[in-house]
């Protein structure tokens, strides 16, 4: 579908809507940069790329650094842009985990700041609609949103957070011989654009939960995964899911009691943000965050045997960036 880039005074004032309702003041960019944090020559790169194509783009990003918005923006940046994965006109679903209702600061639920930079990213690319939704394991969605920040950083960014309805679930064939046919919220299938959005944390059942594992947020029948063995099926259900764009979100992570978590003692900050189209090498990777190897998290190795990504990150173009 043909894009159409938006004008940097357009991307500009839906920066500034999505920051809290701000209007433009006559010759008033640089103030509105500084109220908002908006920094136009990076905004626009987040939108089309730094320019490096030439060069080739890196296979994975990885930005450490504060503020979240700009580390977000300068991960899709150096990965080319959000124009390479929304195009004018997409329905696009970004999925965080908001698996509880528990504020941020906890790191069960993805940051909310860095969801609202993907939402304005993929409006400012001409996303016809973007919806933010999760199916949360032990609260009602509306409690997890407003709990976690993440509805109001959301609609401030010009999205909508979307409860994700009973009747929207669906049964699909699945490729890899477990699951075989497992009801999936077809909205997820359906849209343009899949941006998946983890957060980083520790898990009882495999290990670590990251973006394999998030995609579990898109079924109604958990229990049967975990009774035909996790590994192989969330291995299945990402193969038929295939998100376009993968960002870990490891501003803090929790590292240990998750994946509900509660404990400001199971917090550790490391202020880093993961990009990749490759979730599975994106894994891969934040296992390192904990001291551990993707050996550890079993599921990786069963997604990377179905041939949905790399494990071996050693030939990898893996650029890093301090902000």
């Amino acid at each position: 579908m043909a894009r159409e880039p938006l004008t940097r005074a357009e991307f500009l004032k839906i920066l500034a809507a999505g920051a809290g309702g701000i209007v433009f003041l006559r010759g008033s960019e640089d103030a509105l940069a500084a109220i908002t944090g908006v920094d136009d020559d990076l905004d626009q790169a987040a939108l089309d790329g730094d320019g490096s194509r030439a060069a080739g783009l890196p296979y994975m990003t990885v930005v450490h650094g504060t503020p979240i918005e700009t580390n977000v923006r300068t991960a899709i940046a150096k990965l080319g842009g959000m124009r390479r994965f929304v195009s004018s006109g997409d329905d696009v679903i970004v999925k965080p985990n908001i698996c509880a209702a528990r504020a941020s600061k906890y790191a069960a639920t993805t940051n909310p700041a860095v969801v609202a930079t993907l939402v304005r990213l993929a409006r400012g690319a001409g996303a016809r609609r973007v919806r933010v939704m999760d199916n949360p394991i032990s609260t009602n969605p509306a409690s997890a949103y407003k709990a976690s920040g993440i509805k109001a950083a959301v609609e401030k960014a010009g999205g909508s957070m979307h409860i994700m309805s009973a009747t929207r679930y669906k049964a699909y064939d699945i490729p890899g011989g477990k699951l075989r046919r497992h009801p999936i919220y077809r909205d997820m299938l359906e849209c343009d654009t899949l941006i998946n959005v983890p957060i980083a944390k520790q898990h009882g059942s495999t290990g670590l939960t990251l973006a394999g594992k998030n995609l579990m947020g898109c079924t109604s029948d958990r229990g049967r995964m975990h009774n035909l063995g996790l590994s192989r099926t969330i291995a299945e259900l990402n193969a038929k899911l295939r998100p376009d764009l993968t960002v870990i979100d490891a501003v803090r992570i929790l590292v240990a009691n998750g994946p509900t978590g509660g404990s400001l003692a199971d917090v550790r900050r490391k202020d880093i943000v993961i990009a990749s189209r490759d979730w599975v090498a994106a894994d891969a990777y934040a296992t390192r965050l904990f001291g551990r190897k993707p050996g550890f998290v079993p599921y990786i190795a069963a997604s990377a045997a179905m041939g949905l990504g790399k494990t071996d990150l050693s030939g990898l173009n893996i650029k890093k960036y301090e902000v």
